[in-house]
């Protein structure tokens, strides 16, 4: 897409302006622009800039969401232009469980409309019985699942768990399932894409895989979510809690914050234990040491030093001394600071 074109719907998206993003869509449409390429060149190049600049401290979060809502209302536009017959089979796609990212998968709904398929968009966060009593009701011949956030993970593997064993094949996306998928097969999937163009493109070409029910599990996801897993989801809120008691004696300069600090401090310290427990869940410390180095940068880029971070990080390591695992992790994490 032309680097003009594009800087021109950021700014419109910037503006919140949903009018002028349609109308531009349609203006690509009208001139022959190919919708999956306005898709995947525009629309979702600009979504991943939006998140850099909300990442960066340029945008707020409010204005990311009225962005994110202009790029919805974008695609509706152009999908209202592109109707396709349905040719090629019937897939269900979903958001897993908690993941309110739902834009991505909108998209991928769409780039599959137009390869021929007839897709059940089923939208953000879909609890996995709801999943289920839907691919009982329509027999699709295939799930799409995405995940954005490693968070979610745990809830991805039932979701996948479920569908094999109603016999559905699922094909697995989303940054949430980690470099190159490498979670996605250890939690049963049995294909991931990368992008929604890979997906397209696997999707027509080897699926489904014939046999499904008779597929066997990777080994290692037999052992998912052990003792210290459990104990870390069990016992969050303790930990969160008894972190902030601590925080002032730990970090001074926590005594001069205002509530909202104080509710952004305990915002952060859930996502790390959050970020731990999928880590723990899925055996891979990346999860974790990827999610500190990212943090790191998000918060300096808001005024808030790295010390800030690691003193977190010693305060939730002291709860868990009697967990090798866990602290192996933290230990890591804090070196990367």
């Amino acid at each position: 897409m032309d680097g003009t074109v594009a800087d021109y719907y950021l700014a419109l998206v910037s503006d919140g302006d949903e009018a002028g993003a349609t109308a531009l869509v349609n203006d690509l449409l009208d001139q022959g622009i190919a919708a999956q390429r306005i898709i995947v060149d525009l629309i979702s190049a600009t979504q991943r800039r939006v998140g850099e600049l909300w990442a960066a401290n340029e945008w707020s979060v409010a204005r990311e969401h009225a962005a994110t809502a202009v790029g919805e209302r974008a695609l509706a536009a152009l999908a209202v232009r592109t109707t396709v017959p349905p040719t090629r089979g019937r897939i269900a796609l979903a958001c897993v469980d908690g993941e309110w990212h739902g834009l991505p998968a909108r998209m991928l709904a769409e780039l599959l409309r137009l390869d021929g398929w007839r897709v059940d968009f089923l939208g953000a966060s879909v609890p996995g019985r709801h999943l289920i009593t839907h691919l009982h009701q329509t027999g699709p011949d295939a799930v799409a699942l995405s995940c954005m956030i490693p968070t979610r993970l745990p809830r991805a593997h039932a979701a996948i768990t479920a569908c094999r064993a109603a016999g559905v094949p699922v094909i697995a996306g989303g940054r949430g399932f980690g470099p190159g998928g490498r979670y996605a097969e250890r939690l049963g999937a049995h294909a991931w894409a990368a992008t929604g163009e890979e997906a397209v493109i696997r999707l027509a070409t080897d699926w489904p895989p014939p046999h499904v029910t008779d597929l066997p599990l990777p080994e290692d996801s037999f052992f998912l979510g052990d003792e210290e897993y459990t104990h870390l989801v069990r016992c969050r809120p303790q930990l969160i809690a008894t972190a902030m008691d601590r925080l002032a004696a730990a970090y001074p300069d926590a005594e001069r914050y205002n509530s909202n600090q104080v509710d952004s401090t305990a915002d952060d310290i859930g996502h790390i234990t959050d970020f731990l427990a999928a880590a723990l869940y899925v055996g891979e410390q990346q999860i974790f040491t990827d999610f500190i180095t990212w943090t790191t940068v998000v918060l300096e880029s808001r005024g808030v030093p790295p010390t800030a971070l690691r003193t977190g990080l010693h305060l939730i390591r002291d709860q868990l001394v009697d967990f090798p695992t866990a602290t192996a992790m933290l230990d890591a994490a804090i070196q990367r600071i």
